[in-house]
């Protein structure tokens, strides 16, 4: 359990606002070629966005009372991951089929639903 309730407190609105999808169209998403087409890759392995969309599934699968610390943490960067994200919103392509939409879904957020 997450020992700075406050903390907890203050994120949760606006993660609940950042993350759109539920746990299972996360995970539907994650399986897909397009999701696993974006994102910064380490070593040529996961990239950072498609190993954060597993952690959100985690979190969303949590009863609040349970999250942790770490929980909570990660549900601070993903907030400012998608605030940022959405700010650099590409004029000039198709939003549908976009990396930049992409890259956006793998840390649970669709800007089409």
């Amino acid at each position: 359990m997450a020992e700075n309730q406050h903390d907890l407190d203050e994120i949760w609105p606006r993660w609940k606002e950042a993350v759109t999808m539920s746990p299972s169209q996360l995970e539907t998403w994650l399986d897909t070629e397009e999701s696993r087409s974006v994102g910064q890759k380490e070593d040529g392995g996961e990239s950072v966005g498609h190993r954060s969309g597993r952690r959100i599934i985690d979190i969303l699968r949590t009863k609040r009372d349970d999250l942790t610390d770490g929980d909570v943490e990660h549900m601070r960067t993903v907030v400012g991951y998608v605030h940022r994200h959405l700010a650099q919103k590409p004029s000039k392509e198709d939003i549908e089929t976009s990396k930049w939409r992409y890259s956006l879904m793998n840390w649970g957020h669709d800007p089409l639903a």
